[in-house]
């Protein structure tokens, strides 16, 4: 088998956050929802500036705003905090279920 992974354009984050991912495999540009969402739930301010400066900051903000389904509460009180131009009441991902409880919690 190939490694291509040198070759590869990745951001520099920890492998810790994609511990059920096979990092190696991944295409980190078509992957940009699930990356962004996970950095956003399980970062901090130095994997978010990270994301940002491999997508660029209007591409996350539009990711967390427009397209990514799901991130628990924190989640989305810690998007506010990395991004205040954000607001909850836009986000896709509080709009599809903030009236919706947890069942699985």
């Amino acid at each position: 088998m190939k490694n291509t992974a040198k070759n590869k354009r990745m951001p520099n984050i920890e492998r810790v956050f994609f511990w059920d991912f096979d990092i190696d495999a991944m295409d980190f540009d078509k992957a940009y929802k699930t990356i962004i969402a996970r950095i956003i739930e399980r970062g901090g301010q130095e994997e978010v500036d990270e994301i940002v400066r491999f997508y660029g900051r209007e591409k996350v903000i539009k990711a967390i705003r427009d397209e990514i389904y799901f991130l628990p509460n924190y989640a989305i009180e810690d998007a506010l905090k990395f991004f205040p131009e954000l607001k909850k009441e836009e986000l896709y991902c509080y709009l599809n279920r903030k009236d919706k409880p947890y069942h699985w919690i």
